[in-house]
């Protein structure tokens, strides 16, 4: 089949990377892409937000399956407008993305289920959100409402800081017009993906991520540092725990509301005393965690997709090996904040890439035969291993064969799990 994954960064490369090798994969096309997503695929340029481009281009093209990897397309409606066209498409329709375009709605669905998260409140008046802020006290989380490409999140230690959150939300750095002000929740911070095809779903693994820039888990948040599966805080039990008290009553409510969800429920949970509470929801992989998901599960992703989005789940089950994967995210010197771009990536060639270790493109591009870094997030080094410590070894031995004095990477990764 021809399948189309939209996207370009190391999400896109790492899904592209695994379906790749299912022999159902005839032809594979990765809009934009990056300059290593052109190694397992072709890319095409195309604007993924437009409705009307992908499209064309779908049809031009004789598009089987259309994958859609990061969350604006999916705010943009273009899954609806594929589907209507007849499209096979993974990914939620534009109604039921608000799950993460709008903390708002994800809030009022948690509510309506009676699914456990944290108290909260919304305020599109900024000085009426310092009053609330000043009145509760701090530590207390400040959120744009909108996407923010995982960085709208403060977790304020003072009043000031965040006053100074909002301030900045409603000064426009988000695009944004609200805020959501949220109770600081306390305990282990885990990732838990699970795909859903309207009525049925089908976890498809756990994963912790570094969100600091700095090591130690210090600095401002970043979209992730790094990351590492499986995530030993989620057992079994409480795997089903969330399942029960979480997941299923959001699927169901969303059903209800008649915006049922299918594609992927990326569910961030904080986990203390054996309970787990939602954070928030995306709707789609999470990146870095999709490259030690992709990394675990190899070629059978497509074939989960293709149920997700069939509405077949109900007869779908998940392949497990008994192993784990570790990313470890390389950056631009300054990222989050300000950073260059253009400088050049050696030693990218001769890295030793196969099925237990894979250096996944983010923001990079080819200019004058080079690779160059054109993003904050540059490059994830990915290693899987029978242990945490042998795909720690792995994904480490990747970021010390790669000559970038621009570049820089927590060392520090797992170092809880480790």
């Amino acid at each position: 089949m021809n399948i189309l994954i939209l996207g370009s960064g190391g999400r896109e490369h790492a899904l592209a990377w695994a379906i790749r090798q299912n022999p159902k994969c005839d032809r594979l096309i990765v809009a934009p892409g990056n300059a290593g997503i052109a190694n397992v695929a072709e890319c095409a340029v195309l604007n993924i937000e437009s409705r009307a481009e992908v499209l064309e281009f779908a049809q031009e093209n004789a598009i089987d399956f259309v994958v859609i990897g990061p969350e604006a397309p999916l705010a943009a409606g273009v899954s609806d407008a594929l589907r209507d066209a007849g499209f096979l498409t993974f990914g939620p329709s534009q109604a039921a993305a608000q799950l993460e375009a709008s903390k708002t709605f994800t809030k009022e669905v948690c509510d309506a289920c009676n699914a456990p998260t944290a108290a909260w409140a919304r305020f599109d008046n900024g000085s009426q959100a310092r009053d609330y802020v000043t009145a509760q006290g701090a530590p207390i989380v400040i959120k744009a409402d909108g996407l923010a490409a995982g960085k709208g999140v403060t977790v304020a230690e003072t009043v000031e800081q965040a006053h100074a959150a909002i301030d900045a939300i409603f000064d426009g750095e988000f695009g944004d017009t609200s805020v959501v002000i949220e109770e600081f929740m306390e305990g282990e911070e885990a990732s838990f993906f699970i795909l859903s095809d309207g009525t049925d779903c089908l976890p498809v693994g756990t994963a912790q991520d570094h969100k600091r820039v700095g090591e130690g888990d210090t600095g401002p948040n970043t979209g992730g540092m790094g990351a590492y599966s499986p995530a030993p805080v989620l057992t079994e039990a409480l795997q089903e725990q969330v399942m029960e008290r979480i997941v299923r009553p959001t699927v169901a409510e969303m059903a209800r509301r008649g915006t049922p969800f299918q594609g992927v429920l990326y569910a961030g949970l904080m986990i203390k005393d054996g309970t787990a509470r939602l954070v928030e929801y995306n709707v789609r992989f999470g990146d870095p965690e999709c490259q030690v998901l992709m990394m675990r599960l190899g070629a059978q992703i497509l074939d989960l997709l293709l149920a997700c989005a069939e509405g077949a789940l109900a007869d779908t089950r998940v392949t497990w090996a008994d192993d784990h994967a570790m990313t470890v995210v390389m950056a631009a010197k300054g990222y989050p904040g300000v950073y260059e771009k253009g400088s050049a990536i050696q030693g990218l060639e001769a890295l030793d890439e196969d099925s237990f270790r894979m250096t996944f493109h983010a923001g990079t591009a080819q200019k004058d035969g080079a690779t160059v870094a054109v993003g904050g997030r540059v490059l994830t080094c990915t290693g899987r291993g029978e242990t945490l410590s042998q795909a720690h070894q792995r994904a480490y031995s990747q970021v010390d064969a790669i000559d970038w004095p621009e570049g820089f990477c927590r060392r520090d990764i797992g170092w809880r799990a480790l």
